[in-house]
């Protein structure tokens, strides 16, 4: 691809548009998600055979690299290697599990790290995904960059006009009243939870939240613990993460991070938009 990119879709299907020159066509066909081995999850609503295949986005002033699928994260599986030393009752001999999807009281864990042996469960980590959710759309940036790789496409968005934008404050409260509701249970068993995020969704959270009291450098006993990657271009123009930070806390900690009664204005604000979408006419409650 020369010149400068006209699509701000910087990763379709887990490949870089300006990295290694790629069969493209072959690559949308398929829609195949390299991190998960299968078919891409994220489908249009419209067209749910049609995978959008975005992972990464230049957004922001600086034009930055934001991850806007969780599922990027996982790349060469770094992440679970990264949280092998919160494995505190794993011995040498154990073999190690990735399971995802469990639930657990206070809400669905995406990952667990598991330590076994002879099929019996001896130590465990919790690890959730969490990148920037978008509000808009992505599609006409998508459709603009199959446009620029010559990709032929089933219409015209890349002449729409419609943007999309990111989600921070949402994105951050929802994420920490998660936390706070999941931490009190790994507390309870003496087991540690570690959310996984975009270096950016931190620092947004750093400065709108609480964050001072947060451990830095991380302690190994505390049961909360954040770590932040970095997406960073290589020489090739591909990408790839890179652990840039690390903090701890507990459940307490958690919750100065929200501060008084910052959780139930979160849940408040979610009970709202939910009746909003759902009151109409037909709702409406007619005495008889």
């Amino acid at each position: 691809m020369c010149g400068p990119p006209v699509s701000d879709v910087v990763e379709l299907f887990g490949r870089s548009g300006g990295g290694p020159s790629q069969r493209w066509k072959a690559i949308v066909q398929k829609q195949q998600c390299p991190f998960l081995g299968k078919r891409c999850y994220k489908v249009r609503k419209s067209d749910p055979e049609t995978s959008i295949g975005t992972c990464t986005v230049l957004y922001g002033r600086g034009a930055e690299p934001i991850i806007i699928c969780p599922t990027r994260l996982i790349e060469r599986r770094q992440i679970f290697v990264d949280c092998l030393h919160l494995l505190t009752v794993h011995e040498p001999g154990n073999e190690l599990h990735i399971v995802p999807e469990v639930t657990i009281p206070g809400g669905s864990v995406d990952y667990f790290l598991v330590s076994a042996k002879g099929r019996r469960v001896r130590d465990f980590v919790g690890i959730e995904l969490q990148t920037l959710d978008t509000t808009g759309t992505v599609w006409p940036e998508r459709q603009r960059l199959l446009k620029e790789l010559r990709v032929p496409r089933g219409d015209s968005a890349e002449t729409s006009n419609k943007s999309y934008g990111m989600n921070w404050k949402m994105t951050a409260k929802t994420i920490l009243v998660q936390m706070h509701h999941k931490i009190q249970t790994f507390e309870h068993v003496n087991r540690k939870l570690v959310l996984v995020t975009q270096d950016k969704l931190l620092a947004y959270m750093t400065k709108e939240f609480s964050f001072s009291h947060l451990s830095n450098p991380p302690a190994t006993g505390d049961s909360m613990h954040f770590h932040a990657y970095s997406i960073v271009e290589q020489p090739d123009h591909s990408y790839s993460l890179t652990l840039q930070s690390r903090l701890s806390t507990d459940t307490t900690g958690i919750a100065q991070c929200l501060g008084l009664n910052a959780e139930s204005r979160v849940e408040l604000d979610e009970i709202i938009k939910a009746l909003t979408a759902k009151i109409s006419a037909a709702t409406l409650f007619t005495p008889i």
